[in-house]
């Protein structure tokens, strides 16, 4: 069976530890569906490409075309990879934008795994404090282990073996086992909706 995993990388640079982090991730994540026999399409969504339409879409109410097939993107995923930098003690703005412009049901029963890239680890609470708030608001299955990067993350002795690669090989299996007993999402039909004609007309 084919799956979509789906990354949101909302780093603000080139390169960036969050881009970092969602590559290792999501390669992760494709080791541990692919070994459970599925077939694994993977799209990373770069959160910065997309400010300029973001903030439109904030203003008039509705999305570019190109911003519209990028959420569509999100919601048919079977699974969801959300990674932000940590701004404030919080998720940074850009990434609160996209997450406020996606549609209501979107996350909806979708597993979601969570991380951030912080400057200290003090930050680390961002997860259970912020992240995984917003996404359980969005009715989102978000998984128990969260990953946290902080700089001393990345040169922590062998590569494999290192505190950040088993954080990221455990949430990366709870996502895979999550996403391989579900069912794909099915298409939203454009045709269907919750409204009457007399409700729409008046």
């Amino acid at each position: 069976m084919s799956r979509k995993i789906v990354v949101i990388s909302a780093g603000l640079r080139q390169p960036s530890s969050t881009r970092l982090l969602a590559d290792r991730l999501a390669e992760a994540v494709r080791r541990q569906l692919e070994a459970l026999g599925a077939e694994v399409d993977l799209e990373v969504i770069e959160v910065r490409d997309h400010g300029h339409d973001l903030v439109n879409n904030l203003i008039v109410g509705y999305p570019s075309e190109q911003l519209e097939e990028v959420l569509d993107r999100v919601s048919r995923a079977d699974g969801l990879i959300a990674v932000t930098p940590t701004f404030s003690a919080s998720y940074n703005g850009l990434f609160k934008m996209f997450v406020d412009v996606l549609d209501d049901s979107a996350l909806i029963d979708k597993p979601v795994l969570i991380a951030a890239t912080g400057g200290t680890g003090r930050h680390s609470l961002v997860l259970e404090h912020e992240l995984r708030p917003l996404f359980s608001y969005l009715h989102a299955v978000v998984m128990p282990t969260g990953v946290y990067a902080a700089p001393e993350d990345w040169g922590s002795g062998a590569e494999s073996e290192s505190p950040l690669a088993t954080r990221i090989d455990r949430a990366a299996g709870e996502l895979a086992r999550e996403v391989d007993r579900r069912e794909s999402p099915l298409p939203p039909d454009p045709f269907d909706s919750p409204d009457s004609f007399e409700q729409l007309l008046a």
